[in-house]
């Protein structure tokens, strides 16, 4: 085989394209078929990786070497490391603030505030407001969302729809925050002004995420009383027995956020969240990190720094006698990490090939020779999103190809770059945790603890809104010429208010 580099080169046809995305299609269905839920921790990067040998094929064929190929691989991982560096402090986070308390602290809080009748609307609520405050779904999920996920366990309350809850409200936030990448990066794709893409969002986003609330109101009032119910005083009772519960404990979730509220990037934050998480448990908990540690000849403050270090590492695992708190207390580590590690590598392997051979171009060039009028445009801006964060999986993939592919058709036809913005971030941020191997379904499915596939059906905001942003397509409703004045927004207010925040 060829090491260098090839002079011609052909793009592959249409058949040829496809070829290797139907080839995943029947590797991943027949993993779920045969492992069902342990797909995830192997199968399922097994599909991956042989889906990217076909690519390459398919590639090798039309005159790209293999070290062409190879540096493409090189490169398209190289945009997963920012999210498997967080992915990494986030489940090293999780272990030193269960150890410190802050995580018991606020199932503690939020076991005696929060009511299973209104549980899921708060919960999207909540997130909602966390999110727009940072800018970050990541960050949200990995700080309130896991309290919530506690919180949840505790009531015997559904775990797909309080994740789809948690998932919805921090997707709003991430879409409609000034402070948001994504929220920046659709603009900046589609040519538009920042607020503008803002103020445009909101004919959208408004009420798909008030029909998600709506929605979960009513899983909440009619969803009956939760059958796997735990005892939640001897809950309470075992959480005061292991931990020193008290409001100080929330400190570090409190600084985590203002942090990233201030602009300071999330890697950077959770790490600091995560260490001060450490400084914490010896601080406030040392009987429950020597506990932790157990029997051990080093001296007490060796050992108090040997229980941190091991939650950073390899997670915490408690020994309350409560079976239901032990079991939802008992996780994070870096190494909780590595699997979804692993995934997330494979997954940007094959989307890598695809796109350095012209693949998955290629596919979305076929979508656009569909387009007739504005409604089918926006219908395959949005389908052209979905599949790019199914086929490459990565939501900034998802927003930038797509972006660069239909920012000349949408100025031929006479449509406001706005439009595009406005697309790109209601197909391609929101259905990205909606897919188990691209990087935010992957890091959603593992910080809270829940399968894709078990959530998905109740990301409610998340679903409703590329369906709302279609049917404006197809009806021409809020959809903007360039030579129309522009029009005031049902939360204008709100996004202008966050952006002088």
């Amino acid at each position: 085989m060829d090491q260098g580099q090839t002079a011609a080169k052909t793009s592959p046809g249409l058949t040829e394209a496809l070829f290797p995305v139907v080839t995943l299609i029947v590797l991943l269905w027949a993993s779920v078929r045969i492992y069902g839920d342990g797909a995830a921790s192997g199968p399922n990067q097994i599909a991956l990786i042989l889906a990217a040998g076909v690519a390459t094929l398919v590639g090798l064929r039309h005159g790209w070497s293999w070290k062409e190929l190879e540096q493409g691989i090189v490169h398209g991982i190289s945009l997963s490391t920012a999210a498997v560096l967080i992915l990494l402090i986030v489940g090293a986070l999780i272990g030193t603030w269960i150890l410190s308390g802050v995580v018991p602290a606020m199932i503690y809080y939020g076991l005696q505030l929060l009511n299973p009748t209104v549980f899921y609307a708060a919960a999207c609520a909540i997130c909602a407001l966390v999110s727009l405050a940072t800018g970050s779904s990541w960050t949200t999920a990995s700080t309130v969302g896991i309290a919530l996920m506690g919180i949840a366990t505790a009531q015997g309350l559904h775990m797909g729809l309080t994740a789809g809850a948690v998932i919805s409200g921090a997707y709003f936030g991430d879409k409609m925050s000034p402070l948001s990448d994504t929220t920046n990066l659709a603009p900046a794709m589609a040519g538009a002004e920042l607020f503008d893409h803002i103020k445009h969002m909101a004919w959208t986003t408004t009420p798909s995420i008030v029909l998600a609330l709506l929605l979960f109101a009513l899983a909440g009032l009619f969803g009956g009383t939760p059958a796997a119910a735990a005892d939640l005083g001897s809950i309470l009772s075992a959480l005061h027995d292991s931990f020193a519960i008290g409001p100080h404990l929330l400190i570090p979730p409190a600084l985590v956020l203002l942090m990233v509220w201030r602009r300071m990037p999330a890697t950077p934050a959770l790490l600091i969240g995560a260490l001060l998480g450490g400084v914490f448990a010896i601080a406030f908990q040392p009987a429950a990190v020597l506990k932790f540690v157990g029997e051990t000849t080093q001296p007490q403050s060796v050992a108090l720094v040997q229980g941190v270090w091991t939650a950073l590492g390899s997670g915490f695992k408690l020994a309350s006698g409560n079976e239901a708190l032990d079991a939802l207390l008992s996780r994070g580590g870096m190494s909780s990490m590595l699997n979804t590690v692993w995934l997330i590598l494979c997954a940007m392997t094959f989307g890598a090939v695809m796109e350095t051979t012209g693949a998955l171009e290629r596919i979305a060039a076929a979508v656009l020779s569909l387009v007739r009028g504005t409604g089918s445009l926006i219908a395959a801006t949005l389908a052209t999103c979905i599949g790019t964060n199914a086929i490459a999986s990565d939501q900034y993939i998802a927003i930038v190809l797509p972006g660069r592919m239909f920012r000349a058709e949408y100025k031929r036809r006479g449509l406001h770059p706005k439009n595009l913005s406005r697309c790109l971030e209601d197909a391609g941020t929101l259905t990205s945790p909606l897919v188990p191997w691209n990087t935010c379904g992957a890091f959603m499915a593992t910080t809270l603890g829940v399968a894709t596939s078990v959530y998905l059906p109740f990301c409610f905001f998340n679903l409703i809104n590329p369906l709302v942003s279609a049917i404006y397509g197809f009806t021409g409703f809020t959809i903007t010429r360039l030579d129309e004045p522009p029009a005031a927004p049902p939360v204008a207010a709100v996004a202008e208010g966050s952006a002088a925040s």
